[in-house]
């Protein structure tokens, strides 16, 4: 039996309930989805922060005691062993750290048809103002093949952070806990702030970068994006009782001609 026309084209489209169950369907299609993007967000990022405060600032400290550990002071003044220079650049701790150290050179050199690495080398730690953003520091490793007359001038810079927010070192002379700290070694004619002391304190206080340029972290709020690391370094007594008994080779000097003839 054929069924009337409005019957037929009442039956031909959806009915008020029909489209409301379809919209809850979706929405709650929606929410599942919104819910797990934002479960993958927070993950993301904090596999972000645990790299950021796991890897980069123990690295960097790692690198600067292992340096610190091989310092040589053999056939050098003691003036030449160790120089700490207090800085503040921007309101922010950028102390300058310099030494001669037997770690194998990091950045190799083209020497003829090869690339070649210094077995002694003079290091350092220096820090400039970022020049993107003003409020943070950048942080390099200078490393200068051999070692020359100057070993705390020139060399070659290797980048390893650029969200420094203070950079301390401060030098212990003597053991103990009542002794205090000096900011500036190796820097003056005293012979009490020139050659090895006991032990360093070291500090380095980073600030998470956040994973994209625009983006903010989720589950690292702005009191907890930086982090200082501190490693106490102290220097081996074998090592700083030997600058005492190592001699020092002077290269003798050629007397000017008009200097009178002595017997």
């Amino acid at each position: 039996m054929r069924l009337p026309r409005a019957v037929r084209a009442r039956r031909a489209g959806f009915t008020l309930v029909e489209v409301l169950v379809t919209l809850l369907i979706v929405g709650g299609i929606m929410v599942v989805v919104t819910q797990i993007l934002t479960a993958a967000r927070k993950s993301r990022d904090w596999i972000h922060n645990v790299q950021e405060t796991h890897l980069a600032g123990p690295a960097i400290m790692d690198l600067i005691e292992r340096d610190i550990r091989a310092i040589v002071t053999m056939n050098r003044a003691k003036r030449d062993h160790l120089r700490v220079v207090d800085r503040v650049m921007g309101g922010l701790d950028g102390d300058s750290l310099d030494f001669v150290c037997s770690t194998d050179g990091l950045v190799p050199l083209p020497f003829e048809d090869r690339f070649v690495r210094g077995d002694v080398n003079e290091v350092g730690y220096r820090l400039r103002i970022n020049p993107d953003q003003d409020d943070f520091l950048e942080l390099y490793r200078r490393e200068g093949y051999g070692v020359d007359d100057s070993p705390f001038e020139g060399g070659r810079f290797t980048f390893l952070h650029d969200r420094v927010k203070g950079f301390d070192v401060q030098v212990y002379p003597e053991g103990g806990p009542d002794v205090d700290p000096i900011d500036e070694w190796g820097t003056s004619a005293d012979e009490e702030e020139q050659g090895l002391p006991v032990w360093l304190h070291v500090s380095l206080t980073l600030e998470l970068a956040p994973r994209l340029t625009q983006e903010q972290l989720v589950i690292a709020p702005l009191d907890k994006r930086t982090i200082t690391y501190e490693r106490v370094i102290r220097l081996p007594e074998t090592l700083r009782r030997a600058q005492e008994l190592e001699p020092v080779l002077l290269v003798p000097e050629i007397p000017p001609l008009d200097a009178p003839d002595e017997l």
